[in-house]
């Protein structure tokens, strides 16, 4: 999970989607209410469910480092082979805004010519 958060694409996603949830509570609020009191409860749960599951966690420990082992090995494999995760998104949509540009202006150079 570490890995994957520290992605640039992953990383930036989560900036933008973190900033706007902000935004919206911070602009709303009944939407506030609403996710504050979402927030306590998923607090609560993690709370509870942390001290009946640690036991569980503990005798799945070797098969979790076994996965998480193979789950890494086939992650720098997906990064190397797609670079784009190493850009953020707002790199990504500049391109894409870019290359979408470029193409509009090659289609209207082709129609009036």
């Amino acid at each position: 999970v570490k890995e994957v958060a520290s992605v640039s694409l992953v990383s930036s996603a989560c900036d933008v989607v973190s900033a706007a949830y902000a935004s919206t509570k911070e602009s709303h609020p009944y939407v506030r209410s609403v996710c504050d009191a979402a927030e306590k409860g998923v607090q609560s749960v993690t709370k509870a469910t942390a001290s009946c599951v640690q036991p569980v966690l503990a005798t799945l420990e070797p098969h979790v480092a076994a996965a998480s082992e193979y789950a890494f090995k086939g992650f720098e494999k997906l990064g190397d082979k797609m670079p784009l995760l190493q850009k953020p998104v707002e790199q990504i949509l500049s391109d894409t805004k870019e290359l979408v540009s470029c193409r509009v202006a090659d289609v209207r150079d082709a129609v009036s010519s």
